[in-house]
């Protein structure tokens, strides 16, 4: 079973690094296209990048805000043997939900959609850390 919950995270780290290579190449095409210099990226002052560039920098960003939660969750589950099949339902859940809010945010940017999606997220992430503090102090 920890196998499995180690997939999870291994297909969040997946995520973040597929996105780091999308923004990577929307700001090398959009430095090519002139819509911003390269000296921009010293100081980071992406003004005047398409809203795709910084929607994908800001997803990038995303990926260390609350998959972290995740992935601390999942230490904390290995380490006290709780592993089980809940947790790793909990756990391929919270990261489909996460795929499915990064394909919005650097998609189509549909806003109702994303928060939906990303509040569902939050729903999967408070239940996973609810359960494993009832199973610790249970133990």
């Amino acid at each position: 079973m920890e196998k499995w919950l180690l997939i999870t995270v291994f297909a969040q780290v997946l995520l973040t690094s597929l996105v780091m290579v999308i923004m990577g190449r929307r700001r090398i095409a959009a430095a090519k296209q002139k819509q911003i210099s390269v000296a921009a990226f010293q100081t980071m002052n992406l003004t005047g990048a398409s809203e795709q560039v910084i929607a994908t920098g800001r997803n990038f960003d995303n990926q260390f805000q609350m998959p972290m939660l995740y992935i601390f969750s999942v230490l904390f589950i290995l380490q006290l043997g709780l592993t089980d099949v809940t947790f790793v339902v909990l756990g391929a859940v919270f990261v489909a939900l996460r795929y499915w809010h990064t394909l919005i945010h650097i998609g189509n940017n549909v806003l109702r959609a994303r928060f939906r999606v990303f509040l569902l997220g939050c729903l999967v992430m408070w239940l996973i850390w609810i359960r494993l503090l009832v199973l610790a102090l249970l133990q």
